[in-house]
């Protein structure tokens, strides 16, 4: 079987219902190495896409040439407003621009005043690439996405700092090990904040529903029901995507700061502290991205009636978001 498929304009060239596939998309998605695209080899990617659209390809030209092409235009150009997104809110930037958040939010002895600091910085980054991949085919007023980065902030940094002063409070706790229950608060303050910014950004969507489609992927009607099942996948996928990255560094990190090297050497904790963030976020991020589809299923029996007369389907799909 050929490594590039029959080239399907807008389309992933992996299989999304099936988790490898899905996974294999979004290492695609998350490559750094668009970063470095230049302004002409992006120009030449438009072109070539534009020329295929039109159907006037030139003679030679690949499937693999055209994959590559759309996958650097769709890492730099919004898909819905045309122009090009900010390097550090791109997908393809979420790792490498993260990563130093994600070391600072996972720091040892934090203050209050650092976990503040880096509780702001990381809500902060993700609402900005939330906005630069946002959907804009509806315009939507920045109201609505300020509330949200807002009610992240809040959520984050309140529950961050509550469970600080509990741990500090907690006569029961040895020293050792309330410095190793402290590296895990990042992981429920992050969690709850991405909940909060579901809700906050999509509550709409419960008294409005979103659109279901039959096989054809034509829309049949609006569901709340579906909306529902919606955000709840949604709050799902945002509770788990941050597990691997803001779990695992604690874990690791706890068990090579008792070898002998970084008992002699203090001065190598911070570097290796960060490579091990960079390679957690690096294989956990499509891991956790991959769990669940893009699209959902769900029987028409269990929407409203209007649904179930407008189709013949047993089965209609929804997109649940991100």
């Amino acid at each position: 079987m050929s490594e590039y498929p029959p080239f399907q304009y807008g389309k992933s060239r992996f299989d999304q219902n099936t988790f490898f596939g899905r996974f294999r998309h979004f290492l695609d998605v998350i490559d750094p190495s668009t970063l470095f695209v230049t302004e002409k080899r992006l120009r030449e990617c438009v072109e070539l896409l534009d020329h295929f659209k039109q159907g006037t390809l030139p003679l030679g030209v690949t499937n693999a040439q055209l994959w590559q092409a759309q996958k650097i235009k769709q890492a730099i150009i919004h898909p819905d407003t045309g122009e090009k997104i900010l390097m550090p809110f791109r997908m393809s930037g979420f790792i490498p621009f993260g990563t130093p958040v994600v070391v600072g939010l996972l720091l040892p002895n934090q203050t209050l005043a650092s976990t503040v600091f880096w509780q702001w910085l990381n809500q902060s980054h993700n609402a900005c690439v939330n906005y630069s991949n946002r959907n804009a085919s509806k315009p939507a007023p920045a109201s609505k996405f300020l509330l949200g980065y807002l009610g992240a902030v809040t959520s984050a940094v309140s529950i961050a700092v509550g469970l600080n002063v509990l741990i500090q409070r907690a006569s029961r706790f040895s020293p050792t090990t309330r410095l190793l229950v402290q590296r895990f608060i990042p992981f429920p303050a992050v969690a709850s904040a991405n909940v909060c910014n579901v809700v906050l950004m999509r509550h709409s969507e419960l008294s409005e529903g979103i659109s279901v489609l039959d096989n054809n992927g034509n829309v049949v009607g609006t569901s709340r029901v579906a909306a529902r099942h919606a955000l709840l996948e949604t709050a799902l996928t945002r509770v788990v995507m941050p597990m691997p990255i803001l779990v695992l560094p604690p874990l690791i990190m706890s068990a090579l700061e008792k070898l002998p090297l970084l008992q002699r050497q203090k001065r190598l904790v911070l570097p290796v502290h960060s490579l091990v963030c960079l390679a957690a976020f690096s294989l956990a991020l499509p891991l956790a991205i991959s769990l669940f589809p893009q699209m959902s299923q769900i029987s028409v029996d269990q929407l409203e009636p209007e649904i179930a007369m407008a189709t013949d389907c047993k089965i209609v799909t929804y997109n649940k978001g991100l």
